[in-house]
């Protein structure tokens, strides 16, 4: 790591109406130094790198890049200038095989026969091997991550900036990623790295800058640092742990028997044969690897899927074939992974959001009309309660950062008094601080007698919350077990398909 800034950015700011993103931003980032970029949901962070990137023009500011003035109008002028960004969504089409869709993300890509040449070679060479051949609907989550960032390493890039990029890799694949963040370190690319996984950020990061409500507010070396104090300065006061009161569970709410379902779609995860059931006041945890039937799950559970009646009863009753508003009058409620698109429609205001969910249980209709001043109401209490950074119930549901939408998809559904919650990766893409507050949300909603079911590939946020842990793989789900006393060992065995652990022991 040389000590001359290879990217350096000086009284960046960006506003937007009501809200001010960036606020005279300075930071620099030289050759070879992994760099992390911290802040709360809302922080400015995503706005900053688009800027970096040519998505966003800055209102003020200058940026230079190898020492010229740098100022992208566009991702094509970034990625001329040897920057490249893997984004925490994934934009490949699944029909294509690996080779074609990195083809589609590079300015002039060779013929598709010398190009998967280059992939197998530039793959194999960073410890991220790809079949340049295969469907990219048939890779799991870790392959498809590794077919982003090989479609970046082809561009030869001075600077990489990664934003949230281990949310969907397991324990193994985050390590796989760190050596060729490391490797590519070594050889003098400078990374911009964003996560709120602060673990990460104390093993990989160099040096860190911290944004608070658009203002940088320190920077810091990560590696002299904790957790919780990295977790402390972005939040600017101190961080509350989760805490819940310990009661034995009460009667069986949920009760899933012999649940088989095929795949949606050719790309899909069948189930087979899940069993299990919750009790009142029961966190249950579901972990495993991205793509092993956690969307279907939750789809079969919510009612976006029909199973045979008997597969799921709640309270007794049989509600495997019933549609999710008849689940959600018996109190059966769900809030799926995917926040923008599938859990709330993206150009619709969040008061309409509310009642696309909450009608039936909050009171939003009357007589088949709309209760608007109810409905901007109950929006206006989710705001409130999950400190959702927003201008307001008229705003768009596409204008909130992930994690602030994400809190406001969760509110939406803890606010309604469940009987019985589903949610499938309650804090992905979630601040420390705001992770905190879902979790004691649910936990709190246990504790009032809701049964809970989290569905999630954190497995430390399965450790802290859950009663129970299972696994799911190839659409199986492993046997319940008291979730206290698991080792890492143990759960790996049962993400990886050992369900049976008294044999796994002998084995």
């Amino acid at each position: 790591m040389t000590g001359a800034a290879l990217l350096s950015v000086e009284g960046v700011t960006k506003a937007y109406p009501g809200v001010v993103a960036n606020d005279d931003v300075s930071f620099s980032v030289a050759p070879g130094e992994v760099h992390a970029l911290l802040g709360e949901n809302g922080a400015g962070k995503s706005t900053l790198v688009k800027s970096i990137y040519g998505l966003v023009q800055p209102d003020s500011g200058r940026m230079t890049l190898h020492g010229q003035p740098y100022a992208p109008a566009t991702p094509h002028d970034a990625r001329r200038g040897g920057v490249a960004m893997v984004f925490q969504h994934f934009s490949l089409f699944e029909a294509l095989d690996v080779a074609e869709n990195v083809a589609l993300g590079m300015e002039n890509p060779p013929p598709l026969r010398q190009l998967a040449r280059r992939i197998a070679e530039v793959s194999q060479a960073y410890g991220l091997p790809l079949d340049p051949g295969r469907t990219v609907g048939h890779l799991s989550a870790g392959e498809r991550q590794r077919v982003e960032i090989v479609r970046c390493l082809l561009q030869n890039p001075r600077l990489l900036i990664m934003d949230e990029p281990t949310s969907v890799l397991t324990p193994q694949e985050v390590e796989i990623l760190f050596a060729t963040l490391r490797r590519l370190a070594a050889e003098g690319t400078a990374i911009l790295y964003i996560s709120h996984k602060l673990q990460e950020i104390l093993a990989l990061c160099d040096a860190a800058t911290i944004l608070r409500q658009g203002r940088v507010v320190a920077t810091c070396d990560p590696r002299e640092s904790t957790a919780r104090e990295l977790a402390e300065l972005m939040v600017g006061g101190t961080l509350q742990t989760p805490t819940r009161e310990t009661a034995e569970p009460g009667a069986v709410l949920l009760e899933v028997r012999s649940l088989s379902l095929a795949p949606a779609n050719a790309f899909g995860t069948a189930l087979r044969d899940v069993s299990f059931e919750v009790r009142r006041g029961e966190v249950l945890g579901i972990g495993g690897v991205a793509g092993n039937g956690q969307d279907e799950l939750l789809a079969a559970l919510s009612g976006e899927r029909r199973a045979s009646a008997e597969a799921i009863r709640l309270e007794g009753r049989a509600i495997g074939d019933a549609p999710p508003p008849e689940r959600r009058r018996l109190g059966l409620l769900a809030a799926p992974e995917e926040r923008l698109g599938h859990a709330a429609a993206p150009d619709m205001t969040l008061t309409e959001n509310a009642v696309l969910s909450a009608a039936a249980r909050m009171n939003l209709t009357r007589h088949g009309f709309l209760r608007w001043r109810a409905a901007r109401d109950y929006a206006g209490r989710i705001i409130s309660a999950f400190d959702v950074r927003t201008s307001g119930p008229g705003a768009a549901a596409r204008s909130l950062s992930g994690g602030n939408l994400q809190k406001f998809v969760i509110g939406r559904e803890v606010l309604q008094r469940p009987e019985v919650l589903v949610v499938n990766q309650p804090t992905w893409g979630v601040d420390a601080q705001a992770a905190a507050q879902v979790r004691q949300a649910l936990l709190d909603l246990a504790a009032q007698g809701a049964a809970i079911v989290v569905i999630s590939q954190d497995l430390d946020e399965l450790m802290e919350i859950a009663d129970r842990f299972a696994a799911l793989n190839e659409g199986r789900l492993s046997p319940p077990r008291p979730a206290r006393g698991l080792s890492v060992e143990e759960i790996g065995l049962m993400m990886g398909g050992a369900h049976d652990m008294e044999t796994a022991h002998v084995a």
